[in-house]
């Protein structure tokens, strides 16, 4: 996320060198970076636009994507959308924001407007790119709803219904189910251990037994997600529950055990362009039902590419969070789809609010971070302080006494599993422990943290670990190698052979695979990762280190995210003026598509 710097000097590359008017002014404040400006600069220079509100105007919109907003929001000026408000009004309120009607007026008469460079509308300022794909969004949303409702066999559907109902689904699940039947499109939403997973094996069944008496022949299904350790989940959960309600084989009423894949890959990949793929308009997905987990991290672009592709007469099932983080990219849109449909008398959306996981201590602390009310905050810390085993809360400056016994434990646990027992076994031991944080750098980033092991698991083996490939090392993969067919998200361990070489075992869809060192590339540490990074994934015990309560990325979201990755048991680290900073700041994206999915005068 971009936050407002503060320039080193001159010759900072933030600083746009020879910007002068407005820009410069917000530049040297540190406002927008030299890639805002000069965009903006570019911009209104092809258009022949001079108004020096218009071009501060642009350099902000292009800062709001950035940011993670997909248009710049000017009723929420001069405090800015990744910064806390006090925050980014000390920061600013020196600076000579242009008068809010006036700029408003001056930006709606300009030539970037008259050129559909820039576009007004909602109260916001887009870049043309993120208008356009926010209007497909909304458009192709529509045009799925104007299909009208599918037809559906009511008898199928109950015998469905009868046949999975005595499988722990609850009356909220068989609604779910039910709903998902008589929608094209369906939005499935609920927090950790509502059984999302369980209702999306039902749904899947539901759906291909309707589709089944309408045409004759098996349904062909794609499971998605955005990362490749999600698409693994989503894989081996939906396969275990249709396995066991026997529903994969080869008759009449059976499927193919499913293949999940990340989005990337659903789309085609295509090396010449990073934002257009093989399917499109014009070469639609040949899938009957598209199912995509962990919908909270899919960004604006990547919505719009994946509606355009899924032919308009397929069914679409969207499944995730709304509390969670969202994208890395510009956009909230599944929060935007919760609360644009929100009000519609037959919405696709469909939420699951019961919790069936015995973790209780969890379930009331993920309780606690949803809350809204005044009192959030002393909840929290209540649940936190409540002291049961199952969520254990340190309140401590020093994080390092709190986490290094555990962090040590843990480390030595996955290289004692590489050395002795061998893939299968350390790649299941990287999942029983995992460090969260907030940030990559500083005191508390995952490589000041990184390293702290490393250390510490000497001090421990009573030796240098001797090489970066050393056995036992946890791995994450950081991007999508299509190539050697490698994911994003997708983790992995170090593990050497009896011959001495460092083999890397990658954990993906299918049986883990072992890599040659030497043809990884984008491969990182990971004996702590970032929250972010954690999406799509969970661990039998999280511990999650919160960073000091100035952090500008310690919001409500991140810490719900991190404290929902846990399946057993959860260790908080941090003071308790961070947990009342988290519960306090809501992460904030501009976005319009809300209100281009509410009813009219809604």
């Amino acid at each position: 996320m971009t936050e407002i710097f503060e320039p080193t000097g001159p010759h900072d590359p933030r600083i746009a060198r020879g910007s002068v008017g407005l820009l410069g002014a917000f530049n040297a404040a540190g406002v927008v970076d030299a890639a805002d400006v000069r965009v903006a600069e570019r911009i209104a220079a092809l258009a022949q636009e001079d108004d020096d509100r218009v071009r501060l105007a642009a350099a902000l919109a292009v800062r709001s994507v950035r940011s993670g907003s997909v248009g710049l929001d000017l009723d929420a000026l001069p405090q800015l959308p990744d910064a806390p408000a006090a925050d980014a009004a000390a920061d600013v309120a020196h600076l000579a924001w242009p008068d809010a009607e006036t700029w408003t007026t001056a930006i709606e008469e300009s030539a970037l407007v008259g050129a559909g460079v820039l576009h007004l509308e909602h109260g916001l300022v887009y870049l043309d790119r993120y208008h356009r794909l926010e209007r497909q969004v909304a458009d192709d949303l529509a045009s799925r709803t104007a299909l009208g409702p599918p037809e559906v066999d009511a008898a199928v559907l109950a015998a469905t219904l009868r046949r999975v109902s005595g499988h722990h689904l609850s009356a909220e699940q068989a609604a779910a189910v039910e709903h998902a039947a008589r929608h094209r499109t369906t939005v499935l939403t609920g927090g950790p251990g509502t059984g999302k997973t369980t209702t999306v094996a039902r749904l899947v069944l539901a759906l291909a037994d309707q589709f089944a008496v309408a045409h004759a022949r098996r349904m062909s299904i794609a499971l998605a997600a955005p990362t490749g350790k999600a698409a693994t989940r989503l894989q081996e959960a939906v396969g275990a529950e249709l396995g066991a309600l026997g529903a994969l084989g080869s008759g009449p009423h059976q499927l193919a055990p499913p293949e999940a894949m990340t989005l990337h890959r659903l789309l085609g990949w295509r090396p010449d362009n990073q934002t257009r793929f093989r399917h499109g308009r014009d070469n639609r997905l040949k899938y009957d039902l598209v199912v995509v987990d962990e919908a909270s991290m899919v960004d604006l672009t990547m919505m719009a590419r994946l509606l355009e592709a899924v032919r308009p007469e397929a069914r679409l099932v969207l499944v995730g969070d709304p509390r969670q983080l969202t994208s890395v990219g510009a956009g909230a849109v599944l929060s935007d789809l919760v609360a644009g449909f929100a009000d519609h008398p037959d919405s696709p959306v469909v939420a699951l609010t019961e919790n069936h996981r015995s973790t209780e201590q969890i379930k009331q602390l993920a309780a606690a971070l949803r809350d809204d009310s005044t009192d959030a905050a002393d909840r929290v810390l209540e649940v936190l302080r409540a002291g049961t085993g199952e969520v254990t809360y340190v309140e401590t400056d020093d994080p390092v006494e709190a986490l290094r016994a555990e962090c040590t434990a843990a480390a030595l646990a996955v290289r004692t599993a590489a050395v002795d027992a061998g893939p299968d076994e350390a790649l299941a031991e990287i999942e029983r422990f995992r460090l969260l944080c907030a940030h990559r750098d500083g005191p508390y980033g995952v490589r000041m943290w990184n390293r702290h092991v490393e250390q510490w698991l000497a001090a421990e083996l009573g030796g240098p670990l001797g090489t970066a490939w050393y056995a036992g090392r946890p791995l994450l993969v950081t991007t999508n190698d299509y190539a050697l067919d490698i994911y994003n998200g997708e983790t992995g361990v170090v593990v050497t052979e009896p011959s001495g070489r460092p083999r890397a075992w990658i954990a993906g869809a299918g049986a883990p695979r072992p890599f040659a060192p030497a043809r990884l590339d984008a491969i990182e540490t990971m004996h702590a990762m970032t929250i972010h990074k954690s999406q799509g994934s969970q661990a039998t015990r999280i511990a999650v280190l919160l960073p000091d309560e100035g952090s500008r990325l310690l919001t409500r979201e991140l810490f719900y995210t991190a404290v929902t990755r846990a399946r057993e048991s959860l260790l908080v680290v941090g003071s308790e003026a961070a947990v009342r900073a988290a519960v306090a700041t809501t992460a904030q994206r501009a976005t319009g598509l809300r209100q281009r999915l509410a009813p009219p005068g809604a």
